[in-house]
């Protein structure tokens, strides 16, 4: 891109390689393929390598990943929730900022999409297999955490419970235990996208960049960002997109198999889960050579209508008056709690503080290139303020609704355990089948069931088609048009990383993936504020 076009755009570039710096061209053609050296070849060669090892030593790799879990949010919590933090008040002030009026793509740019479909398609990016998974479970384990109070055993907490708990009260310990839900669905995961998707969207749309993860980082290395640092950077955003990809197809893939043993008495072992894996990305190969638009639009548009429906469903036969002023309840506990939730210093919660939200910042902060590409595509033509608004709040409501309706109706069930005895039942239930416990308490049980097992296998398939584009791009030098071959290799990489971490030690081997791979990750999130603040301001000044 020409100096002076850039100029049209609303960009002002320091040097002429900057300006004409091409999507793909320090890239190698070799056997049909068109990759980036050396990012294709290290993040594939490294990933291939940790496949093999895990699969061939299991016992190893399973002792390993329960080591590696506890042993980084232990050390490195405050990381994960100061940047959280960072995201947070950044975006905001951004809102607030003179910057917020820049628009990307340049003062003339016109968004592609209407509002509708421009939410939507938010929509979609943010309701994934975690919600589907989490949505009744999490609410349940955190209320009956806090019920039981704070328990202490050689001076130290054992409980799990957020805060100080709330033993005893059980309204005290719905309200908390809905509060720490939204807490970790809404606005906190939604700033860590926002950042990534502004960068993304103002490097590409305002400065001509490619669109991949280096590109952002310009004002900070200038043309070393086209070299060895730019090369770090890229093998981290694919290393953190994969392993955040493959976390969410095993929760998927033990959630879809647990729906399927419930309804119609299919075996759960660790073959059935593999040829799961096997099936369902084989449907995401089909997605993935179809392209963007045929594929993942299509099947983004057939996740909103199933999870509306099942929403709508619950809502209709469940407890209906107490999911609809419950929503309300619930946002005020989330606004009361979020300063004491978001706390680093003085907290004495360290079980919950390090299991539940370490873990779920690095899980955010991993899966953002992802999805912080995919908003960046959707976003031309908005202003820096209008898109972070929109990306920190339709989402952020949208999630603490499904929040209120599944762990609103779970919370029902189990409240009223004494009068109905429903609720036992759900407390014991496996992680992977409560929401389909929490179905057989209403009236059509199998439809509803039916419906959430269809509503996983598409998430599925859609997170891993998507993934597989992302990954393609940034490996192919932020080209986008990239041999499809290319995508179908990322594509089976993806499902082969969820089956050998599946088998390498199951749910604490996900966990410490999205986690290992976040960590780092979560430092390079925190420079690319700084490279958007100084972005923004030459944008302004050029002005």
């Amino acid at each position: 891109m020409s100096g002076q076009n850039m100029q049209k755009n609303g960009g002002h570039m320091a040097q002429e390689e900057e300006t004409t710096y091409e999507a793909g061209q320090d890239n190698v053609q070799i056997m049909g393929l068109d990759i980036h050296n050396p990012v294709f070849g290290v993040s594939a060669l490294t990933i291939l390598a940790f496949v093999f090892f895990t699969l061939v030593f299991k016992d190893e790799a399973g002792a390993f990943f329960g080591w590696l879990r506890p042993a980084l949010t232990r050390q490195f919590d405050w990381v994960f929730l100061l940047a959280g933090n960072i995201f947070v008040l950044f975006s905001l002030a951004l809102v607030v900022s003179p910057y917020g009026k820049i628009r990307l793509g340049g003062a003339t740019a016109t968004p592609n999409y209407s509002y509708m479909e421009w939410f939507s398609m938010l929509f979609a990016a943010g309701m994934g297999i975690g919600l589907v998974f989490w949505g009744v479970a999490e609410p349940i384990s955190h209320y009956g955490a806090s019920l039981g109070g704070i328990a202490v055993e050689g001076g130290m907490r054992t409980d799990w419970a957020p805060l100080g708990a709330a033993a005893g009260d059980p309204a005290a310990a719905r309200d908390l235990a809905m509060a720490a839900t939204i807490f970790h669905w809404g606005l906190h995961p939604w700033a860590v996208y926002a950042v990534v998707g502004l960068a993304l969207a103002f490097f590409s749309f305002n400065r001509g960049l490619p669109l991949t993860m280096r590109s952002v980082f310009y004002p900070l290395f200038g043309k070393a960002t086209w070299g060895a640092v730019g090369h770090v950077v890229d093998v981290l955003a694919v290393f953190a997109t994969i392993f955040g990809l493959a976390t969410s197809l095993g929760l998927g893939a033990t959630q879809a198999l647990g729906g399927l043993n419930y309804l119609f008495g299919v075996p759960v072992s660790d073959g059935m889960k593999v040829l799961l894996i096997i099936v369902i990305t084989g449907f995401a190969l089909t997605s993935v050579v179809a392209g963007m638009d045929k594929g993942v639009k299509r099947l983004s548009e057939a996740n909103m209508i199933l999870a509306g429906a099942l929403l709508v469903l619950v809502v209709i036969v469940g407890p209906t008056v107490a999911i609809l002023t419950g929503f309300f309840d619930n946002m005020w506990a989330y606004a009361v709690n979020l300063p004491k939730l978001s706390g680093i210093i003085g907290r004495e919660d360290s079980n919950f503080m390090q299991g539940w939200t370490a873990f779920y910042w690095a899980w955010w902060i991993s899966w953002s290139p992802f999805v912080g590409m995919f908003i960046a595509r959707i976003s031309r033509g908005r202003t820096v303020r209008e898109f972070i608004i929109c990306v920190l709040l339709i989402p952020t409501v949208v999630g603490a609704i499904w929040m209120s309706v599944f762990g609103g109706a779970a919370l029902d069930q189990v409240m009223g355990d004494a009068m109905t005895g429903g609720g036992q039942a759900l407390k014991d239930a496996a992680l992977e089948l409560k929401m389909f416990t929490m179905f057989e308490a209403f009236p059509l049980t199998g439809i509803l069931s039916f419906v959430g097992i269809v509503l996983v296998i598409v998430f599925f398939v859609t997170s891993s088609d998507s993934g597989s584009l992302v990954i393609d791009a940034i490996t192919a030098g932020g080209k986008t048009d990239a041999p499809t071959a290319q995508r179908v290799f990322w594509c089976i990489l993806e499902g082969a990383i969820a089956i050998a971490l599946l088998l390498g030690g199951g749910l604490a081997a996900l966990q410490a993936a999205a986690i290992a791979t976040g960590f780092p990750f979560a430092i390079v999130l925190v420079l690319m504020c700084v490279s958007i603040f100084l972005g923004l301001r030459a944008e302004s000044k050029g002005k």
